[in-house]
């Protein structure tokens, strides 16, 4: 928990970071753990790769934060490319390793996977997976949501509806994709609220400290671009270390205005960076 200087209400703070693809850059996964351990989050929340290709790394990153780093660890699974039997197996093994908390997502479709095979997956949705878990024991669930709408939802209301779903069936937390829009999070969080959903809500923050970086996260959240950000890109696009900072800055004015409105919670995106996230910590803690 940190301290909101505006509200001297506490907050919860967090952050994720995903397994790297090759086995040599593990070392280097464990050393930015290690990092983030001395900011003291609240939980780390770790990635699942498509189908979950890369499951067992997930699991053993969300050990080593449970139980060297001592965080609470929050381990991300997937629906998609999942059965009954493999999901027990999953949920044994983080049970073992004494990681209580998952992140429910349906996942993309992996490329090895075959339409056919995609159409007639057991578990269809996030929610799917959900009641799996319930049924297993006791964890506690977090659930991914999207302020501007998911990309494949046909219109905000029935992006709702299915909010409203995911957590009427056991749901305690809610991360919300990366936006860079603060008023579009506000009337995303006014919505929730009319529908009655009591999960508590945390801020998805991606700092943009690369120019190639913003196409490929857009691509993925469905978030708009405000003018400020993009100016930003075009005014740094042949420096590097000036998008860095710029990216950074942009980052904390957004953490500081939400603050400033009640935010509950804040999750960083760090990209496996840690000196980012901990400048914005340490930004956002002054008085």
């Amino acid at each position: 928990m940190i301290l909101n200087k505006y509200t001297g209400e506490q907050i919860e703070f967090s952050c994720e970071v995903f397994p790297p693809k090759r086995d040599d850059d593990m070392y280097e996964i464990f050393q930015t753990l290690d990092a983030l351990e001395g900011l003291q989050p609240d939980y780390i929340s770790v990635t699942y790769g498509a189908g979950g290709s890369n499951s067992k790394k997930t699991a053993k990153l969300a050990a080593y934060i449970q139980n060297v780093c001592d965080v609470e660890a929050l381990a991300h699974m997937t629906a998609v490319g999942m059965t009954a039997e493999s999901l027990n197996e999953r949920l044994e093994e983080l049970q073992k390793k004494a990681v209580r908390r998952i992140l429910a997502l349906r996942g993309d479709k992996p490329r090895t996977m075959t339409d056919e095979e995609f159409e007639t997956r057991e578990f269809r949705y996030a929610s799917d997976l959900i009641k799996g878990i319930r049924a297993f024991g006791d964890f506690r669930i977090a659930a991914a949501c999207y302020p501007e709408k998911h990309p494949e939802s046909e219109s905000v209301e029935s992006d709702l509806m299915h909010l409203k779903e995911k957590c009427d069936l056991g749901v305690d937390e809610l991360i919300t994709q990366m936006f860079f829009d603060n008023e579009k999070f506000y009337r995303f969080r006014e919505a929730v609220d009319r529908m009655g959903i009591k999960a508590s809500l945390h801020a998805g923050i991606m700092p943009i400290t690369k120019v190639n970086q913003l196409g490929t996260s857009v691509s993925l959240s469905g978030s708009s671009v405000p003018t400020e950000l993009s100016n930003l890109i075009a005014k740094y696009s042949e420096d590097p270390e000036g998008m860095r900072q710029a990216g950074i800055e942009f980052a904390i004015r957004q953490v500081e205005d939400l603050m400033r409105n009640g935010i509950g919670g804040i999750h960083i995106y760090t990209m496996n960076k840690a000196d980012v996230t901990k400048e914005i910590y340490e930004a956002i803690l002054k008085a």
